[in-house]
């Protein structure tokens, strides 16, 4: 492809701009203020709940620690990387969608914001007022995607699907911690956790169709990737069957089956990866999704060998291969594949986002394998932490720049 091409394609995602004077480049589209202050959000977050973890700080506002924790890191990081992949991706996916900057895009980044801050000073503010801002962000996160709901091929509505579910799972949430649900908010999470992996898993579907496909013709590989809805939808359904199963039967050894199941459902994605004629495995990208892929499927045999497995008890430990490590790279992922396609780059690899992408492993596996390192735990929560928030300072290293600078190819977002 030559530069002109290049060009011409990149210009059919920003036909409608809107014409919206004095911009700062940091609001010139969706993705930029999002990623410039996800980063640093993520690394002070990550620290703190290190050093609670680990007992070296004590945050006394918050009244029930591993409940809030396992909420902020799903729901409070996930509106920032939807948002971004929504406000980026949606004027490429339906033409003639105006983009979502400048003005409008500040006073969303300000709720977000105000959620955030809300969130640590929750016992000052009150649960209600948490609520309120976070869940107006999501609501707003679901109007702005109507149109893939709406859409009459239905090309991507099973996104819009599952917000609508991840937003009614957070009401829920905030219904029980409010008194007014009875069930208990350790369940709600886990239940948000599988429908925020369905929803990474439809992502990651449309992320390799283009990503994968625009590397190989970068690479001039002549060969077509397709990633096949067929073994999406088996994982997808094999994730909802564990988490409707574990919430309703915890206790049935069947949940054990299931979860070695829906690890291998999702361990089928990555044969899409094994093409016809050309072997991609060894292309830097394609190797960094598919171990999303591979991070999921190993913390559900890893919980579904544990069930069947009397002799140990470490599946909260081991669904950090989830957390940590599938949905902190599938975070990770986007920050980088959109930081370099939408400033005007190629998709390019470098030591920088080799060791990104390995720190993530190396730090979900610490923090996954705590079980079998006991009389080490205080240490692995702590370091696993630092090495976890590493890679958001490398992101912050290379793509800073990028972020508050023009689109290297002179077109406008």
């Amino acid at each position: 492809m030559n530069d002109t091409e290049e060009k011409l394609h990149a210009t059919n995602h920003y036909l409608y701009y809107p014409d919206e004077k004095n911009i700062p480049q940091y609001l010139a589209y969706g993705f930029r203020p999002i990623f410039l202050l996800l980063a640093p959000y993520m690394i002070i977050s990550m620290i703190l709940w290190g050093l609670v973890w680990s007992g070296f700080l004590n945050i006394p506002f918050i009244n029930d620690t591993l409940t809030w924790h396992i909420y902020e890191m799903l729901f409070g990081v996930l509106t920032a990387g939807v948002m971004a992949f929504l406000t980026t991706g949606l004027p490429e996916l339906f033409p003639g969608m105006i983009p979502f900057v400048g003005k409008r895009l500040k006073y969303v980044m300000i709720l977000w914001v105000a959620g955030r801050v809300s969130f640590w000073f929750i016992d000052i503010v009150g649960v209600e007022i948490v609520a309120i801002l976070n869940l107006s962000l999501l609501l707003w996160l679901i109007w702005f995607a109507k149109d893939v709901v709406l859409d009459k091929l239905q090309r991507h509505s099973s996104i819009g699907y599952i917000l609508v579910a991840i937003f009614i799972i957070e009401c829920w949430f905030f219904a029980s911690v409010s008194g007014y649900a009875q069930t208990s908010t350790l369940e709600i999470l886990r239940v948000a956790l599988g429908a925020i992996i369905v929803l990474v898993l439809l992502a990651m579907r449309r992320v390799n169709m283009e990503s994968v496909n625009e590397l190989m013709e970068d690479k001039d590989i002549d060969d077509i990737y397709v990633s096949r809805p067929p073994l999406t939808n088996l994982a997808v359904f094999s994730v909802i069957l564990f988490t409707l199963v574990e919430f309703f039967y915890p206790d049935n050894t069947a949940l054990g089956w299931i979860g070695l199941a829906t690890g291998l459902a999702i361990l089928g994605i990555t044969s899409d990866y094994v093409l016809k004629d050309k072997f991609i495995l060894n292309q830097p990208y394609v190797l960094y999704y598919a171990l999303i892929f591979i991070m999921f499927g190993t913390g559900y045999c890893l919980m579904g060998w544990d069930l069947l497995n009397n002799d140990i008890y470490g599946i909260n430990h081991f669904r950090h291969f989830i957390t940590s490590g599938g949905i902190g790279l599938a975070y990770l992922m986007v920050l980088i594949t959109i930081g370099w396609i939408h400033t005007g780059r190629q998709l390019t690899s470098n030591i920088y986002t080799h060791l990104m992408v390995l720190l993530i492993i190396i730090a979900a596996c610490m923090r996954s394998l705590i079980p079998f390192f006991e009389d080490y735990s205080s240490q692995l929560y702590l370091w696993s932490s630092v090495v976890w928030v590493l890679p958001f300072i490398l992101y912050l290293k290379v793509f800073f720049r990028f972020l508050i600078s023009p689109r290297n190819d002179g077109i406008k977002g």
